[in-house]
């Protein structure tokens, strides 16, 4: 029952600043354009960033509708773009913080993942009760425990080894070389195996240095659903960030897919993505870009009783129930825009 309008826009996932810009640009123009036509009536918009160019089109449609938008902000620019790499032009790393405040400064109300990323806005400004904390969620359709697949474990290699999951994307922001020289530290225990699940800008560089190495193993990105076949496999699930200001108030989303699929995490990442984590005494945490407290870290796990690290993928299990499911994001959605709008008829009646 929902409607959906598709335009046309240049698309672009590569490194390349230009051709990124381009496909940002091209969004934001196609939606300003044909937005106020296509668009019927308007209540309330919701307006999703990244990237920030989507937050000047939802600020030109909601003075065409005269409707009110929510910013919901999954990424914090122009911070992003420096910690991956790719803008470090001071002028316009400049000229993108004063469009975001502008942005800031016109929305009605902004949803965030983090209460990392509500401390960032404060301090840009932006009225603390203007800033909602919606934890993201996982698809509790498929992500959940599941017994494991034995043509699984052996066509993949998976049966007989303590293996060590790293799933998604590889690209600058999650740092895995420091995954390789963690694994290059624990040649001496043979059972214990890295497997990396997924594609990225990284795989090519990760697969050269892990060259050689009898305990590093790489799987073709997979759909969604055969995850939780993997997941099955996993004795511990890895989060892996780089050490960076903006990755300390960053919580990833595979993080709430590991807590949902019951199995014990590694998490190397500082700030708010441990803080979930450590509440829910799900895993063991060490530090980012560190090989060898990582290293440590996977000792640690793999010497424990394995009724220890299944308590702890339960734990994991439990928090991601109680505090991140779908329903209750939703829920916290649902009742930001019921307020938004009961508030806006109230001012329009008088």
């Amino acid at each position: 029952g929902v409607r959906v309008l598709r335009h046309p826009l240049y698309p672009d996932h590569s490194r390349s600043g230009i051709k990124r810009a381009l496909s940002y640009l091209s969004f934001m123009l196609v939606a300003a354009v044909l937005g106020p036509v296509l668009c019927g009536k308007t209540d309330i918009l919701w307006v999703y960033h990244p990237p920030l160019t989507t937050g000047v089109a939802g600020w030109w449609l909601s003075l065409w509708r005269r409707a009110p938008f929510v910013y919901e902000i999954q990424d914090m620019w122009p911070e992003s773009l420096t910690a991956t790499g790719m803008i470090s032009n001071k002028s316009i790393l400049g000229v993108l913080g004063r469009i975001a405040r502008f942005i800031y400064r016109r929305a009605r109300a902004m949803t965030v993942i983090s209460p990392g990323f509500k401390e960032n806005l404060i301090t840009k400004g932006v009225p603390p009760h203007k800033v909602h904390v919606v934890p993201n969620w996982t698809d509790e359709r498929i992500y959940g425990p599941t017994s494991r697949d034995v043509s699984v474990g052996q066509d993949f290699e998976l049966a007989g080894r303590f293996n060590v999951v790293f799933a998604g994307n590889m690209g600058p922001a999650q740092g895995l070389q420091t995954v390789i020289e963690a694994a290059q530290q624990l040649l001496d225990v043979p059972e214990i195996q890295f497997v990396f699940i997924g594609d990225g800008l990284a795989l090519q560089g990760l697969q050269e240095s892990a060259h050689g190495l009898s305990n590093v193993s790489f799987i073709d990105r997979q759909p969604a659903e055969n995850m939780p076949g993997f997941f099955a496999w996993a004795d511990a699930l890895l989060v892996h960030l780089r050490s960076d200001p903006l990755f300390a108030i960053t919580i990833p989303s595979k993080t709430l897919a590991y807590l949902a699929s019951g199995r014990p995490i590694i998490c190397a990442v500082a700030g708010d993505g441990a803080e979930v984590v450590r509440q829910a005494n799900a895993g063991l945490i060490c530090p980012p870009e560190d090989p060898d407290a990582l290293a440590k870290t996977v000792r640690t796990l793999y010497t424990m009783q394995p009724a220890e690290r299944e308590a702890m993928g339960e734990a994991g299990r439990q928090a991601y129930l109680a505090h991140y499911r779908r329903e209750k994001a939703v829920d916290r959605y649902e009742q930001l825009f019921e307020e938004i709008h009961l508030r806006r008829n109230s001012r329009l009646k008088r």
